[in-house]
């Protein structure tokens, strides 16, 4: 079965109140995003990923030691990636839940400590890729950042939050100050519930 642009959670002004504009929206979901899973299945097609998940086509052609991905990583990981942003915002965040505070408390040493982190790795990612928190397998919370569609599938981490650092997911709203997009981002505009979902 092909791959489909999911519909996005809210709509496309829902979330313009927060820093992130209809129009960022339109351009982001509706042609960024569509253009992945266009692409993904044009490229899939007739190959040994033809049918597979999502997921086993993220893990299965990644390739660690290549200096650039392929095709098909490309366009399936940035479909993954795509899918799981639109859920983890929302026009009415909320407070984090105390289970997701308390483990950010214990990993980072406070919320704020983690923000900053959070921030940072994201300014600090040269060019295009998404920053992260991830959970590794020992349970314990770690920040990081990834070139252009690699996520933390591709190192057996899960994700709790990603953060899309290329420049169409913030130059129509932000132009080019990075680091307002990401503060904006973690304060107005994460969708906490969900965070804490994925632990």
């Amino acid at each position: 079965m092909a791959f489909t642009l999911p519909e996005l959670p809210y709509s496309h002004d829902a979330l313009a109140a927060a820093g992130m504009s209809k129009e960022t929206l339109e351009y982001h979901h509706d042609k960024h995003h569509n253009a992945y899973v266009t692409k993904l299945n044009e490229l899939v097609a007739g190959t040994e990923w033809e049918g597979k998940s999502l997921e086993d086509i993220v893990t299965g052609t990644y390739n660690k030691d290549a200096v650039a991905q392929n095709g098909i990583f490309n366009n399936a990981s940035q479909h993954w990636n795509h899918a799981q942003f639109w859920e983890m915002m929302g026009p009415n965040p909320g407070p984090m839940p105390a289970e997701l505070e308390t483990a950010i408390v214990d990993s980072f040493g406070s919320v704020d400590a983690f923000k900053k982190k959070f921030t940072d790795a994201g300014v600090g990612q040269f060019g295009s890729g998404w920053v992260w928190l991830v959970k590794n397998a020992d349970g314990k919370l770690e920040v990081t950042k990834t070139e252009n569609g690699v996520n933390p599938l591709c190192f057996g981490q899960t994700a709790l939050l990603g953060c899309d650092v290329w420049e169409h997911s913030y130059y129509i709203d932000f132009r080019n100050v990075r680091p307002k997009y990401l503060e904006n981002f973690l304060d107005n505009l994460v969708n906490w519930e969900n965070v804490a979902s994925r632990m």
